[in-house]
């Protein structure tokens, strides 16, 4: 399989998009609403989307696997924003001109101050040097996961250091209907990015885990193939979205052969999500970890609570619990 295209940038809709003065379905207290438009957009076009490999958007948040002291980590995306002055500044323009260009940014006084090991994402334009926001107004971006840290406690609990590894969902070699959860070398996820999904995630569309126990999993960007996806036409999507089985997913991003990823998220044509239960969450599992308790750092953590169901196969990806 080839590599896929990391997700550094926020990746753009397929078609051209519009405003609508109207509560946003996505964000609570945005009062407006970017929907699809019917025109596929040109970027999609010049990158031949048509050709392109369709897989699935999941509903996480997204992660990238890189150094930070010469030691591979996982790291949480961090994006830069403005301070509520220019926040306001910002929306003012955007109401005023139904767009974001044409707005001017004082890098220097219109953003909140960073935490030390952050780093712009790859991409992110520079002026003098400093890397300057995008159209959002954002400057895209990663912090290190430390155990210390206990804002990203979450994200803390699918890696490993010591041994190296991080957990993975992905669908199984030998069966792609099947998936399985297991522990990966960090250095064959390096350089890539991936989604954390799980109980404290994004209010766990998939069902894992429990507040008693909670179960989280990185699921790497590209892996989850759409095998039958829909054109690229706006109202054969919507269809797709409601009638197919396969439809039951968040989005699709789709990854051109050129490195362009483009996307289409079921808000961008008014459809709801979640709208009953995921394809995912009802996918059959498998747990395979080959270490022993005593190889990983806490007796209490993730890893060691998954290896008493090593081997063990689950019907849904959500009927997974780790043993008390």
């Amino acid at each position: 399989m080839r590599r896929l295209g990391s997700v550094q940038q926020k990746v753009p809709c397929v078609f051209l998009t519009d405003v609508r003065e109207e509560a946003s379905r996505k964000r609570e207290r945005q009062q407006f609403q970017v929907v699809a438009t019917e025109k596929v957009n040109p970027v999609a076009l010049a990158a031949n989307v048509d050709c392109a490999l369709a897989t699935e958007k999941l509903d996480g948040t997204c992660c990238y696997v890189a150094l930070h002291h010469d030691q591979l980590h996982l790291w949480a995306r961090f994006d830069r924003k403005p301070n509520k002055h220019a926040e306001k500044r910002f929306k003012k323009h955007q109401h005023i001109h139904k767009s974001c260009k044409g707005f001017s940014w004082n890098v220097e006084e219109d953003f909140k101050s960073l935490p030390e090991a952050w780093i712009p994402a790859h991409r992110v334009k520079h002026l003098d040097g400093r890397p300057v926001p995008d159209e959002h107004g954002h400057i895209p971006g990663w912090v290190p996961v430390e155990r210390s840290n206990k804002q990203y406690c979450w994200h803390s609990s699918v890696v490993d250091y010591e041994v190296g590894e991080a957990l993975v969902v992905k669908p199984c070699c030998d069966d792609d209907d099947t998936l399985e959860i297991t522990a990966v070398p960090l250095a064959d996820l390096q350089e890539q990015t991936l989604e954390l999904i799980g109980t404290n995630v994004n209010g766990n569309p998939y069902g894992l885990g429990s507040k008693k126990q909670p179960v989280h999993c990185l699921v790497p960007h590209g892996r989850l193939q759409i095998r039958n996806p829909p054109a690229v036409n706006f109202q054969q999507l919507c269809s797709w979205f409601q009638e197919s089985p396969e439809g039951r997913v968040e989005g699709i991003v789709w990854h051109c052969n050129d490195g362009t990823l483009v996307k289409i998220h079921r808000h961008h044509l008014g459809l709801r999500w979640p709208d009953g239960e995921p394809g995912l969450a009802n996918r059959p599992v498998v747990i395979r970890l080959d270490r022993t308790a005593d190889a990983y750092s806490s007796s209490q953590g993730l890893f060691a609570s998954l290896l008493p169901l090593n081997g063990r196969r689950f019907g849904r990806l959500r009927d997974v619990q780790c043993e008390l």
